[in-house]
């Protein structure tokens, strides 16, 4: 921790991982394909990552990209991810479920939470939470899923959700884990900390590239600035 702060690093690479692993974050959220805004990795990629780490690492299970409202195949598809990542210590899971109107599919969500703490592993709904047309609903659904944490930016970036935030921290903390992200950057991080009153942050430290197409991955020298700001 810095300054009593847990920093998580949000990878999509062995590569990242390595990265956070160097900066000394307390957690992992371990996606593939960045660029799409993370989807599950591959079970190599977190074994090769538990092999360099002890740091407690979250694996997203998301099996494309675009919205959260999955056919039933894709979500049996889902439960089994998740399975294979917690069979293979990975030390919690990271999902999102919405019906068509963007509210949060409570079946769904309770069924994984179930299988998640089946393992005693940490249950964590993704910013798909951000979609639902009420914050303080959908924060209810998710208490009562027995969810552990929310990542969430409470709108289009963390800057412009940051009073909604703060609401909802004072309103559900003792019930729900609000963890800020989305937009994090050296020039607000201190910011998003001192308005939300939260004690934890969730950020990519990420930059472009480009081999024979674009990618995002984190970036050493954009960790250690955002860092240095805390």
């Amino acid at each position: 921790m810095i300054k009593d702060i847990l920093i998580e690093i949000c990878c999509g690479s062995y590569e990242d991982c390595l990265i956070a692993h160097n900066n000394n974050v307390d957690r992992i959220e371990l996606n593939s394909a960045l660029e799409l805004t993370g989807l599950t990795p591959t079970l190599a990629t977190l074994l090769k990552v538990k092999q360099l780490t002890d740091i407690p690492l979250c694996c997203m299970v998301r099996p494309r990209t675009a919205g959260f409202c999955y056919s039933e195949d894709l979500y049996q598809i889902m439960l089994a991810d998740a399975k294979i990542l917690l069979d293979n210590q990975a030390d919690g899971i990271v999902f999102g479920f919405l019906l068509s109107d963007d509210r949060i599919d409570k079946k769904r969500t309770l069924e994984m939470t179930k299988l998640i703490h089946s393992y005693d592993k940490e249950a964590v709904f993704h910013k798909a939470f951000d979609l639902c047309p009420d914050l303080d609903q959908a924060s209810q659904v998710l208490i009562d899923c027995g969810v552990d944490r929310v990542l969430t930016s409470c709108g289009p970036d963390i800057v412009q959700g940051i009073t909604k935030l703060k609401e909802l921290d004072q309103r559900y903390q003792d019930k729900l884990s609000y963890l800020p992200g989305g937009g994090v950057t050296a020039d607000n991080i201190n910011h998003i900390l001192e308005a939300s009153g939260c004690r934890q942050i969730h950020m990519t430290a990420k930059q472009n590239y480009n081999d024979n197409g674009d990618y995002i991955a984190v970036d050493d020298k954009t960790l250690k600035e955002i860092l240095s700001r805390i």
